[in-house]
Protein backbone atom coordinates (compact mmCIF):
# COMPACT_ATOMS: atom_id res chain seq x y z
CA UNK A 1 0.00 0.00 0.00
CA UNK A 2 1.33 3.57 -1.01
CA UNK A 3 -0.33 6.79 0.43
CA UNK A 4 0.00 8.10 -3.40
CA UNK A 5 -1.08 5.00 -4.86
CA UNK A 6 -3.71 5.78 -7.89
CA UNK A 7 -3.98 2.29 -9.15
CA UNK A 8 -0.85 2.47 -11.81
CA UNK A 9 1.19 -0.31 -10.87
CA UNK A 10 4.96 0.50 -10.53
CA UNK A 11 7.67 -1.64 -11.23
CA UNK A 12 9.48 -3.66 -8.43
CA UNK A 13 12.89 -2.74 -8.83
CA UNK A 14 12.03 1.53 -8.26
CA UNK A 15 9.65 0.10 -5.46
CA UNK A 16 12.82 -1.38 -3.94
CA UNK A 17 15.05 1.64 -4.20
CA UNK A 18 12.94 4.09 -3.96
CA UNK A 19 11.32 2.69 -0.10
CA UNK A 20 15.14 1.40 1.12
CA UNK A 21 15.39 0.58 4.60
CA UNK A 22 12.19 3.08 5.08
CA UNK A 23 10.29 0.08 6.76
CA UNK A 24 13.06 -0.67 9.94
CA UNK A 25 13.91 3.26 10.29
CA UNK A 26 10.36 4.00 10.61
CA UNK A 27 9.93 1.57 13.57
CA UNK A 28 11.71 4.06 15.45
CA UNK A 29 9.43 6.94 14.14
CA UNK A 30 5.90 5.05 14.48
CA UNK A 31 4.49 5.92 18.21
CA UNK A 32 5.57 9.72 16.67
CA UNK A 33 3.12 9.33 13.87
CA UNK A 34 0.66 7.66 15.98
CA UNK A 35 0.77 10.67 18.20
CA UNK A 36 0.71 13.15 15.50
CA UNK A 37 -2.36 11.67 13.78
CA UNK A 38 -4.31 11.38 17.31
CA UNK A 39 -4.02 15.34 17.33
CA UNK A 40 -4.51 16.02 13.43
CA UNK A 41 -7.60 13.85 14.09
CA UNK A 42 -9.01 15.51 16.43
CA UNK A 43 -8.37 19.05 14.96
CA UNK A 44 -10.51 17.75 12.16
CA UNK A 45 -13.27 17.02 14.39
CA UNK A 46 -13.34 20.69 16.03
CA UNK A 47 -13.30 22.38 12.27
CA UNK A 48 -16.17 19.46 11.00
CA UNK A 49 -14.44 17.82 8.46
CA UNK A 50 -14.98 14.42 10.44
CA UNK A 51 -17.36 13.88 13.62
CA UNK A 52 -16.94 13.50 17.10
CA UNK A 53 -17.75 9.79 17.20
CA UNK A 54 -15.52 9.29 14.02
CA UNK A 55 -12.68 11.25 16.06
CA UNK A 56 -13.88 8.73 19.02
CA UNK A 57 -13.22 5.56 16.56
CA UNK A 58 -9.76 6.87 15.08
CA UNK A 59 -8.59 7.78 18.39
CA UNK A 60 -9.65 4.18 19.58
CA UNK A 61 -8.13 2.73 16.96
CA UNK A 62 -4.29 4.88 17.28
CA UNK A 63 -4.46 3.52 20.90
CA UNK A 64 -4.66 0.29 19.85
CA UNK A 65 -1.99 0.78 17.49
CA UNK A 66 0.26 2.73 19.87
CA UNK A 67 -0.07 -0.26 22.27
CA UNK A 68 1.20 -2.76 19.55
CA UNK A 69 4.67 -0.57 18.70
CA UNK A 70 4.85 -0.56 22.57
CA UNK A 71 4.82 -3.97 22.97
CA UNK A 72 6.36 -5.06 19.65
CA UNK A 73 3.71 -6.68 17.92
CA UNK A 74 3.25 -3.68 15.16
CA UNK A 75 5.13 -4.76 12.08
CA UNK A 76 5.37 -3.39 8.52
CA UNK A 77 5.67 -5.80 6.36
CA UNK A 78 6.62 -5.72 2.57
CA UNK A 79 3.31 -4.50 0.98
CA UNK A 80 3.78 -1.39 2.75
CA UNK A 81 6.14 1.69 1.74
CA UNK A 82 5.92 2.96 5.19
CA UNK A 83 4.48 3.63 9.04
CA UNK A 84 2.07 5.97 7.54
CA UNK A 85 0.99 3.36 5.01
CA UNK A 86 0.87 0.99 7.32
CA UNK A 87 -1.14 3.01 9.98
CA UNK A 88 -3.51 4.20 7.66
CA UNK A 89 -4.58 0.64 6.59
CA UNK A 90 -5.13 -0.52 9.96
CA UNK A 91 -7.62 2.14 10.71
CA UNK A 92 -9.42 1.48 7.37
CA UNK A 93 -9.28 -2.38 7.76
CA UNK A 94 -11.18 -1.61 11.22
CA UNK A 95 -12.67 1.38 11.07
CA UNK A 96 -13.34 1.30 7.00
CA UNK A 97 -14.53 5.21 5.32
CA UNK A 98 -13.79 6.59 8.74
CA UNK A 99 -10.28 5.06 8.78
CA UNK A 100 -9.52 6.75 5.14
CA UNK A 101 -10.66 10.04 6.71
CA UNK A 102 -7.48 10.61 8.35
CA UNK A 103 -5.41 11.81 5.85
CA UNK A 104 -7.86 14.73 5.17
CA UNK A 105 -5.86 18.54 5.48
CA UNK A 106 -2.17 16.39 5.68
CA UNK A 107 0.46 15.16 3.07
CA UNK A 108 2.95 12.63 3.56
CA UNK A 109 5.51 15.57 3.80
CA UNK A 110 3.99 17.15 7.02
CA UNK A 111 3.56 13.60 8.41
CA UNK A 112 7.38 12.94 7.92
CA UNK A 113 8.12 16.27 9.65
CA UNK A 114 6.09 16.39 12.33
CA UNK A 115 6.62 12.64 13.46
CA UNK A 116 10.63 13.11 12.84
CA UNK A 117 10.50 16.36 15.35
CA UNK A 118 8.40 14.63 17.93
CA UNK A 119 11.48 12.20 17.38
CA UNK A 120 14.06 14.39 17.99
CA UNK A 121 12.48 15.83 20.96
CA UNK A 122 12.41 12.86 22.64
CA UNK A 123 15.72 11.58 21.77
CA UNK A 124 17.27 14.67 22.48
CA UNK A 125 15.64 14.95 26.00
CA UNK A 126 16.71 11.57 26.73
CA UNK A 127 20.66 12.23 25.99
CA UNK A 128 20.27 15.43 28.23
CA UNK A 129 19.67 13.20 30.91
CA UNK A 130 22.09 10.88 30.38
CA UNK A 131 24.78 13.00 30.25
CA UNK A 132 23.58 14.67 33.38
CA UNK A 133 24.00 10.94 34.56
CA UNK A 134 27.84 10.86 33.36
CA UNK A 135 28.25 14.49 34.79
CA UNK A 136 27.26 13.35 38.10
CA UNK A 137 29.60 9.78 37.86
CA UNK A 138 32.28 12.47 36.90
CA UNK A 139 31.70 15.07 39.89
CA UNK A 140 31.49 12.21 42.24
CA UNK A 141 34.73 10.64 41.18
CA UNK A 142 36.77 14.29 40.86
CA UNK A 143 35.70 14.85 44.39
CA UNK A 144 36.52 11.14 45.23
CA UNK A 145 40.38 11.41 44.04
CA UNK A 146 40.94 15.22 44.12
CA UNK A 147 43.80 14.83 46.27
CA UNK A 148 45.64 12.09 43.55
CA UNK A 149 47.94 13.86 41.97
CA UNK A 150 48.53 12.96 38.03
CA UNK A 151 51.05 14.64 35.64
CA UNK A 152 49.58 17.59 33.03
CA UNK A 153 51.25 17.40 29.72
CA UNK A 154 51.27 19.87 26.81
CA UNK A 155 52.14 18.94 23.63
CA UNK A 156 52.51 15.05 24.95
CA UNK A 157 55.29 16.21 26.90
CA UNK A 158 55.20 16.42 31.01
CA UNK A 159 54.13 19.97 32.04
CA UNK A 160 52.71 20.60 35.56
CA UNK A 161 51.28 18.68 38.29
CA UNK A 162 47.30 18.22 38.20
CA UNK A 163 45.22 15.49 39.90
CA UNK A 164 42.64 13.22 38.92
CA UNK A 165 40.21 15.81 40.59
CA UNK A 166 40.97 18.42 37.92
CA UNK A 167 40.83 15.41 34.93
CA UNK A 168 37.28 14.23 36.17
CA UNK A 169 35.38 17.45 36.38
CA UNK A 170 37.34 19.27 33.49
CA UNK A 171 35.57 16.29 31.31
CA UNK A 172 32.60 17.23 33.61
CA UNK A 173 32.44 20.92 32.81
CA UNK A 174 32.78 20.27 29.10
CA UNK A 175 29.51 18.35 29.34
CA UNK A 176 27.88 21.61 29.95
CA UNK A 177 29.30 22.65 26.75
CA UNK A 178 27.29 19.72 25.10
CA UNK A 179 24.23 20.37 26.76
CA UNK A 180 24.04 23.90 25.32
CA UNK A 181 24.28 22.56 21.58
CA UNK A 182 21.41 19.83 22.82
CA UNK A 183 19.06 22.62 23.86
CA UNK A 184 20.14 24.87 20.57
CA UNK A 185 18.88 21.52 18.75
CA UNK A 186 15.78 21.25 21.08
CA UNK A 187 14.93 24.34 20.24
CA UNK A 188 15.25 24.15 16.27
CA UNK A 189 13.36 21.11 16.67
CA UNK A 190 10.78 22.62 18.75
CA UNK A 191 8.47 23.91 16.06
CA UNK A 192 5.50 22.40 15.10
CA UNK A 193 5.29 21.71 10.82
CA UNK A 194 2.10 20.05 11.26
CA UNK A 195 -0.52 21.93 8.88
CA UNK A 196 2.16 22.55 6.27
CA UNK A 197 0.94 19.80 3.92
CA UNK A 198 3.12 20.02 0.83
CA UNK A 199 4.80 22.23 1.82
CA UNK A 200 2.20 24.89 0.57
CA UNK A 201 -0.26 24.79 3.18
CA UNK A 202 -3.84 23.43 2.94
CA UNK A 203 -7.11 25.05 1.68
CA UNK A 204 -9.04 23.42 4.65
CA UNK A 205 -9.88 25.24 7.45
CA UNK A 206 -7.07 23.87 9.76
CA UNK A 207 -6.61 24.92 13.55
CA UNK A 208 -2.63 25.22 13.69
CA UNK A 209 -2.09 26.72 16.85
CA UNK A 210 -4.57 23.61 18.32
CA UNK A 211 -2.21 20.86 16.98
CA UNK A 212 0.84 22.60 18.30
CA UNK A 213 -0.28 22.66 21.78
CA UNK A 214 -1.67 19.23 21.27
CA UNK A 215 1.53 17.68 20.80
CA UNK A 216 3.48 20.10 23.26
CA UNK A 217 5.54 22.42 20.94
CA UNK A 218 6.90 25.18 22.15
CA UNK A 219 5.39 27.13 18.98
CA UNK A 220 4.52 26.38 15.46
CA UNK A 221 6.38 26.90 11.86
CA UNK A 222 4.63 29.76 10.70
CA UNK A 223 5.67 29.37 6.82
CA UNK A 224 4.56 26.48 5.35
CA UNK A 225 7.33 26.85 3.07
CA UNK A 226 9.63 27.14 5.90
CA UNK A 227 8.30 24.47 7.38
CA UNK A 228 9.26 22.10 4.72
CA UNK A 229 12.67 24.10 4.86
CA UNK A 230 12.96 22.63 8.12
CA UNK A 231 13.30 19.14 6.68
CA UNK A 232 17.16 18.52 7.17
CA UNK A 233 17.93 21.78 9.37
CA UNK A 234 16.41 20.14 12.32
CA UNK A 235 18.44 16.97 11.80
CA UNK A 236 21.57 18.86 11.21
CA UNK A 237 21.12 20.60 13.93
CA UNK A 238 20.77 17.73 16.06
CA UNK A 239 23.74 16.25 14.57
CA UNK A 240 25.68 19.06 15.66
CA UNK A 241 24.43 18.81 19.64
CA UNK A 242 25.63 14.61 18.60
CA UNK A 243 28.89 15.87 17.23
CA UNK A 244 29.85 18.16 19.91
CA UNK A 245 29.20 15.12 22.90
CA UNK A 246 30.53 12.65 20.79
CA UNK A 247 33.96 15.03 20.75
CA UNK A 248 33.71 15.12 24.51
CA UNK A 249 33.35 11.31 25.26
CA UNK A 250 35.87 10.51 22.35
CA UNK A 251 38.70 12.58 23.82
CA UNK A 252 38.41 11.31 27.22
CA UNK A 253 38.15 7.76 25.80
CA UNK A 254 41.28 8.61 23.83
CA UNK A 255 43.09 9.52 27.19
CA UNK A 256 41.94 6.32 29.18
CA UNK A 257 43.79 4.29 26.41
CA UNK A 258 46.76 6.69 27.18
CA UNK A 259 46.66 6.38 30.35
CA UNK A 260 45.91 2.52 30.84
CA UNK A 261 49.02 1.62 29.20
CA UNK A 262 51.93 0.58 30.91
CA UNK A 263 54.52 3.37 30.03
CA UNK A 264 51.52 5.49 31.41
CA UNK A 265 50.08 3.29 33.54
CA UNK A 266 48.01 6.09 35.60
CA UNK A 267 44.40 4.10 35.96
CA UNK A 268 42.86 0.49 35.85
CA UNK A 269 40.11 -1.37 35.25
CA UNK A 270 39.05 -4.81 36.98
CA UNK A 271 39.20 -7.33 34.23
CA UNK A 272 35.85 -8.22 33.48
CA UNK A 273 35.90 -4.78 31.91
CA UNK A 274 39.10 -5.43 29.75
CA UNK A 275 39.45 -7.65 26.94
CA UNK A 276 42.53 -9.81 25.50
CA UNK A 277 44.51 -10.92 22.93
CA UNK A 278 44.26 -14.78 20.93
CA UNK A 279 48.06 -14.59 21.25
CA UNK A 280 49.15 -12.71 23.81
CA UNK A 281 48.27 -14.30 27.66
CA UNK A 282 49.52 -10.91 29.14
CA UNK A 283 47.18 -8.22 26.84
CA UNK A 284 44.19 -6.68 29.32
CA UNK A 285 42.96 -3.85 26.29
CA UNK A 286 40.80 -0.70 26.50
CA UNK A 287 38.72 -2.18 23.36
CA UNK A 288 35.21 -0.49 25.23
CA UNK A 289 37.26 2.76 25.37
CA UNK A 290 38.59 2.56 21.51
CA UNK A 291 35.61 1.56 20.07
CA UNK A 292 34.02 5.09 22.18
CA UNK A 293 36.56 6.70 20.20
CA UNK A 294 36.03 5.09 17.26
CA UNK A 295 32.51 5.86 17.19
CA UNK A 296 32.59 9.67 18.77
CA UNK A 297 34.96 10.00 15.60
CA UNK A 298 32.37 8.61 13.00
CA UNK A 299 29.40 10.76 14.77
CA UNK A 300 31.71 14.14 14.44
CA UNK A 301 31.58 13.79 10.90
CA UNK A 302 27.57 13.70 10.28
CA UNK A 303 27.09 16.82 10.18
CA UNK A 304 29.25 17.19 6.98
CA UNK A 305 27.11 13.94 5.85
CA UNK A 306 23.99 15.99 6.21
CA UNK A 307 25.14 19.23 5.02
CA UNK A 308 26.42 17.22 1.60
CA UNK A 309 22.81 15.81 1.53
CA UNK A 310 21.20 19.56 1.69
CA UNK A 311 23.81 21.68 -0.05
CA UNK A 312 22.35 21.89 -3.11
CA UNK A 313 18.99 21.26 -2.72
CA UNK A 314 16.28 24.46 -3.73
CA UNK A 315 13.30 25.01 -1.66
CA UNK A 316 10.18 22.15 -1.97
CA UNK A 317 10.56 18.31 -0.63
CA UNK A 318 12.89 16.46 -2.88
CA UNK A 319 12.95 12.73 -2.26
CA UNK A 320 16.91 12.98 -1.65
CA UNK A 321 15.30 14.10 1.82
CA UNK A 322 14.00 10.27 2.87
CA UNK A 323 18.06 9.98 3.29
CA UNK A 324 17.97 11.77 6.53
CA UNK A 325 16.55 9.34 8.50
CA UNK A 326 18.99 6.68 7.86
CA UNK A 327 21.80 8.84 8.36
CA UNK A 328 20.49 10.52 11.74
CA UNK A 329 18.44 7.61 13.39
CA UNK A 330 21.20 5.01 14.04
CA UNK A 331 23.54 8.20 14.49
CA UNK A 332 20.96 9.21 17.83
CA UNK A 333 21.51 5.40 18.92
CA UNK A 334 24.74 4.88 18.48
CA UNK A 335 25.88 8.24 20.86
CA UNK A 336 23.38 7.11 23.40
CA UNK A 337 24.99 3.22 23.13
CA UNK A 338 28.73 5.40 24.12
CA UNK A 339 27.52 7.77 26.79
CA UNK A 340 25.75 4.49 28.58
CA UNK A 341 29.19 2.57 28.06
CA UNK A 342 31.83 5.45 29.46
CA UNK A 343 29.23 5.80 32.49
CA UNK A 344 28.94 1.94 33.06
CA UNK A 345 32.90 1.73 32.98
CA UNK A 346 34.21 4.90 34.80
CA UNK A 347 32.16 3.78 37.92
CA UNK A 348 34.89 1.12 38.26
CA UNK A 349 38.09 3.15 37.20
CA UNK A 350 41.01 2.77 39.64
CA UNK A 351 43.35 5.58 39.59
CA UNK A 352 46.60 4.96 41.12
CA UNK A 353 48.09 6.50 43.66
CA UNK A 354 51.66 8.34 44.19
CA UNK A 355 52.24 8.51 40.24
CA UNK A 356 54.14 11.67 40.54
CA UNK A 357 56.78 10.57 43.24
CA UNK A 358 58.35 9.05 40.38
CA UNK A 359 61.59 11.10 39.72
CA UNK A 360 60.90 11.61 35.64
CA UNK A 361 57.89 13.83 37.09
CA UNK A 362 60.51 15.92 38.17
CA UNK A 363 60.65 18.94 36.48
CA UNK A 364 56.94 20.06 36.31
CA UNK A 365 56.91 21.26 40.05
CA UNK A 366 59.72 23.47 38.27
CA UNK A 367 56.94 26.18 37.37
CA UNK A 368 56.13 26.58 41.23
CA UNK A 369 59.87 26.66 42.03
CA UNK A 370 59.90 29.59 39.60
CA UNK A 371 57.15 31.39 41.25
CA UNK A 372 58.27 31.44 44.80
CA UNK A 373 61.48 33.16 43.54
CA UNK A 374 59.09 35.95 41.84
CA UNK A 375 56.97 36.06 45.22
CA UNK A 376 60.69 36.53 46.91
CA UNK A 377 61.38 39.73 44.11
CA UNK A 378 63.29 38.35 41.59
CA UNK A 379 62.22 39.73 37.86
CA UNK A 380 59.93 36.85 36.21
CA UNK A 381 62.62 36.87 33.45
CA UNK A 382 65.72 36.57 35.56
CA UNK A 383 63.65 33.62 37.95
CA UNK A 384 62.72 32.06 34.24
CA UNK A 385 66.28 31.83 33.20
CA UNK A 386 68.28 30.91 36.53
CA UNK A 387 65.68 27.59 36.45
CA UNK A 388 66.55 27.21 32.99
CA UNK A 389 69.84 26.72 33.88
CA UNK A 390 69.59 24.77 37.26
CA UNK A 391 67.78 22.38 35.23
CA UNK A 392 70.62 22.14 32.59
CA UNK A 393 73.12 21.81 34.69
CA UNK A 394 70.95 19.37 37.38
CA UNK A 395 70.84 21.89 40.22
CA UNK A 396 67.12 21.60 40.28
CA UNK A 397 65.56 20.29 43.80
CA UNK A 398 61.58 20.01 43.48
CA UNK A 399 59.64 20.22 45.90
CA UNK A 400 57.09 17.97 46.58
CA UNK A 401 54.96 19.69 49.54
CA UNK A 402 51.24 19.25 48.80
CA UNK A 403 50.69 22.19 50.93
CA UNK A 404 52.50 24.59 47.91
CA UNK A 405 50.79 26.84 46.43
CA UNK A 406 50.19 25.20 43.07
CA UNK A 407 49.54 21.99 44.12
CA UNK A 408 46.92 23.17 46.85
CA UNK A 409 45.04 24.82 44.10
CA UNK A 410 44.42 22.37 41.96
CA UNK A 411 42.43 20.81 44.87
CA UNK A 412 40.16 23.65 44.75
CA UNK A 413 37.98 22.17 42.00
CA UNK A 414 35.19 24.50 42.47
CA UNK A 415 32.58 21.56 42.17
CA UNK A 416 29.44 23.52 43.68
CA UNK A 417 29.73 25.96 41.33
CA UNK A 418 30.38 23.61 38.18
CA UNK A 419 26.93 21.76 39.29
CA UNK A 420 25.34 24.59 39.37
CA UNK A 421 26.46 25.75 36.39
CA UNK A 422 24.98 22.32 35.07
CA UNK A 423 21.51 23.00 36.98
CA UNK A 424 21.59 26.18 35.00
CA UNK A 425 22.05 24.83 31.33
CA UNK A 426 19.00 22.12 32.02
CA UNK A 427 16.76 24.33 32.54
Amino acid sequence: MKLWDKGLATDQKIDQFTVGNDRELDMQLAAYDVIASRAHARMLSTIGLITESEFEELNGGLNEIAKSIEDGSFTIEYDFEDMHSKIEYVLTEKLGDTGKKIHAARSRNDQVLVASQLYLKAELSAIKTEIKELFDLLIQLADQFKEDLMPGYTHLQVAMPSSFGLWFSAYGESLIDDIHFVNAALKVCDQNPLGSAAGYGSSFPIDRAMTTEELAFETLKYNVVAAQMGRGKTEKSTAFALSSVAGTLGKMAMDICLYMGQDFNFISFPDELTTGSSIMPHKKNPDVFELIRGKCNKLQAVPNQLTMMLVNLPSGYHRDLQLLKEIIVPSIQELRSCIEMMRFSLKDIQPRKNITDDAKYDYMFSVDTLNELVKSGMPFRDAYKKMGMDIEKGNYDPKRDLNHTHIGSIGQLCLEEIKAKMDKALV
